[in-house]
């Protein structure tokens, strides 16, 4: 998971192509704060491209200047569960575990 949390300059985004393309699958991007949404106050200029998702597919964006903690921490849920497989079966079962070695 990326949490890019300001807005992508000029030079700083080949940077982050590139630690996209080296992240794991699945690549889960979260945008943080309005810098990282929309760019913010510094918005697209000779200096920035502004927001995330300019340079990388963003899957969540969490706004606010700066986002309540509460507000990230549901952003990156949000971003899991929608990543995450339906689970048919449970992959833990507690009652086999007698608690005995």
């Amino acid at each position: 998971m990326l949490l890019v949390t300001g807005p992508v300059s000029k030079h700083m985004a080949v940077a982050l192509k590139r630690t996209y393309d080296a992240t794991p699958d699945p690549k889960l991007v979260v945008a943080v704060g309005d810098c990282g949404c929309n760019g913010g106050i510094f918005g697209e200029s000779y200096a920035s491209l502004g927001r995330v998702s300019n340079v990388i597919p963003v899957d969540v964006a969490v706004p606010g200047c700066p986002p309540t903690p509460m507000a990230l921490l549901a952003g990156i849920l949000a971003a899991i569960e929608a990543h995450a497989p339906e689970a048919t079966e449970p992959t833990y079962d507690a009652t086999r575990d007698s608690g005995s070695g």
